[in-house]
């Protein structure tokens, strides 16, 4: 069973729910490590004290701030839990918003919450009342030496809380979303959409995966059986044509029976958007 990263209460007015938080999703990725070229001994970091000239042990590591070149101000553990503010143990729901008004990109790390035993039934209540007003709960919680803002929403009849990244930390990029007074035609949005339309189906999260991972894993099988492996195809870069050619190209491309993606979930929805899709393609050719 994994192990919870937080255990406190959420509260809500004067409603209190005993909670645990457990990570929702962590990154799978095979790890390749930094080895000896002439013997393969894998290499480590060893915590070399330049003063004392020699390797300690983590039991001699403490914490300190560099406050002025080589001078620190040492920081013990019981001193870091003196500091710690009530979101510590307890996440006050501060707010509530509209779902729609949430930018996905301020969202962080996601964990499930899980209610104890005896926070069941006030647990439900907060589940039931997101789902029904379309909210979601802004609320603060200290993990890891560091105070999050956090977003609790309802997934899958449980709660879903996702850390946030503040406005500072949101970057910029050069030149993004200048469009330096471009024209589009109406007749090339129209193309767009109806590419849009033939090419859209409904998501499902399993049907995607890393073919990188899928490819090194090969690779480190292969090479364990002393085989060599194939080379990855290179994509072919498309020729340089003009915008309305390739709209009506990637029409009828996607439109061959070759390219039809099959509908893993059939149902009525499902077969409205099929018509949809032949419908546009028709009114493109």
């Amino acid at each position: 069973m994994p192990a919870s990263v937080w255990k406190g209460f959420i509260s809500f007015g004067l409603v209190s729910v005993p909670v645990r938080l457990y990570a929702a999703a962590r990154g799978s990725r095979i790890a390749l490590h930094q080895l000896h070229s002439t013997c393969h001994t894998r290499l480590r970091q060893p915590l070399f004290c330049p003063t004392d000239d020699r390797i300690v042990d983590r039991s001699e590591v403490v914490k300190g701030y560099e406050y002025e070149p080589g001078k620190y101000v040492l920081i013990e553990p019981a001193d870091l839990k003196k500091i710690q503010p009530q979101s510590a143990r307890t996440m006050e729901i501060l707010s509530f918003a509209e779902s729609s008004e949430i930018d996905p990109l301020v969202f962080d790390a996601s964990y499930f919450v899980v209610p104890e035993e005896e926070g069941r039934k006030a647990y439900l209540l907060l589940v039931k009342t997101l789902e029904e007003t379309h909210r979601v709960g802004i609320a603060k919680v200290t993990m890891h030496q560091r105070e999050y803002t956090v977003f609790m929403r309802p997934y899958r009849h449980g709660l879903a809380l996702h850390t946030m990244y503040f406005a500072n930390e949101i970057r910029e990029a050069p030149g993004f979303g200048e469009v330096n007074h471009m024209k589009l035609s109406p007749q090339e949005i129209k193309l767009a959409e109806q590419l849009v339309t033939t090419l859209s189906e409904e998501f499902h999260l399993e049907k995607y995966h890393d073919e990188y991972q899928e490819r090194l894993k090969e690779l480190i099988e292969a090479r364990q059986k002393g085989e060599e492996i194939a080379a990855a195809p290179s994509p072919k870069r498309a020729p340089v044509i003009d915008i309305m050619s390739a709209l009506k190209k990637s029409l009828a491309s996607a439109g061959q029976p070759g390219k039809a993606r099959k509908a893993s979930k059939p149902g009525p929805a499902r077969a409205a958007a099929s018509n949809q899709r032949r419908a546009a393609h028709r009114r493109a050719s």
